[in-house]
């Protein structure tokens, strides 16, 4: 072990929406996968939270871009920027100098070979000296603490800020799964635009996020139901400004059609999974992980529609980042998992 006294092992969660970093078993970043550039300079001027902030609020000299779209890269140098100025917010033992980077970066299950090459080059010219790359359905059945290794079938379903991932997983690999682009930024664009068409307002997707947390809704009738969230925003035709109660069961209605298409994904998912995975899936029942599993009534919709119980992990918004790291502690049990 000596040859790598030196080396840091940092684990990353590259999310479209919030970007988590676990160094030494605990997460020691968490912030949303936000980038502000100088227009001019191409200069770095916030990462995270900070630039999140100034989202939406920008002169023309200053950009906001979210590097990642739909789980993948979508503006390489961004990227490269954001994930440099996430690990400098790391505070390693050791600062007098930069230490080499072990990284383990989860990615979406459907990813082709160069979107893989992308967040691998991101990566590299981050630090990163050795770079592992593990599916995040993998990693969050690993966060949650399934046994991945076990001869039974676990389903899980990641539903994150890009993509929502459905794998069943069974002796250490992937048996059947489906990646589809509809989550947490599809169901926010939804709101954004039922806003637009119901209501005659003008929201930005800032705006979306918060109905979408503060009354979003999978069920028209909730046992708990929040109460109406006040949107404040300009008409859309005199531009003069309006209030607007919303409440959860308008946003049930808006959500339903992209929530009726995960719906389908994971019975897609299902029908492709042998009998005897199918047996244990429908005793286990069916694991929901990331940020969209913590929508009202989602795992209870999911439940009566297709008959087998949801469970919403404990932690979901860390389960893939955890389970990343994990597997990062423990590269050589698991090995056969990463790429």
């Amino acid at each position: 072990m000596g040859f790598f006294s030196f080396t840091q092992e940092i684990a990353i969660d590259l999310g479209t929406a919030n970007t988590i970093i676990v160094n030494e078993g605990k997460i020691v970043v968490d912030a949303p996968s936000v980038v502000a550039l100088d227009r001019r300079t191409e200069k770095v001027l916030a990462v995270g939270e900070q630039a999140r902030l100034m989202d939406g609020k920008t002169p023309e000299d200053i950009r906001t871009i979210r590097p990642l779209r739909d789980g993948v890269i979508a503006d390489f140098y961004a990227a490269e920027q954001m994930i440099r100025g996430m690990i400098k917010m790391i505070n390693f033992k050791n600062r007098w100098f930069s230490p080499p980077l072990r990284i383990v970066i989860c990615i979406p299950s459907g990813s082709t070979e160069v979107e893989i090459r992308a967040v691998r080059d991101s990566a590299e010219h981050a630090g990163g000296r050795d770079v592992y790359m593990i599916y995040e359905p993998m990693a969050a059945a690993i966060g949650i603490g399934v046994d991945v290794e076990a001869p039974e079938g676990n389903m899980i379903v990641d539903i994150g800020g890009g993509t929502t991932e459905i794998a069943v997983i069974s002796l250490g690999g992937i048996v059947s799964n489906r990646s589809i682009r509809i989550a947490g930024d599809e169901l926010t664009e939804d709101i954004v635009e039922y806003m637009r068409r119901q209501h005659n307002m003008k929201v930005g997707e800032r705006t979306g996020e918060s109905i979408k947390i503060n009354v979003g809704s999978a069920l028209t009738s909730l046992e708990d139901p929040p109460d109406d969230f006040v949107v404040h925003g300009p008409n859309q035709m005199t531009a003069l400004p309006m209030e607007v109660p919303i409440s959860y069961q308008e946003i049930a209605h808006c959500l339903d059609k992209s929530i009726s298409k995960m719906e389908a994904a994971i019975l897609s998912a299902l029908e492709q999974t042998p009998p005897e995975l199918y047996a244990d899936i429908v005793h286990n029942g069916i694991y929901l992980t990331g940020g969209g599993a913590l929508m009202r009534g989602l795992d209870k919709r999911f439940s009566d529609k297709i008959n087998i119980p949801f469970h919403v992990a404990e932690d979901p918004l860390h389960a893939v980042a955890k389970g990343t790291g994990i597997a990062l502690k423990n590269i050589d049990r698991y090995k056969f998992l990463i790429k």
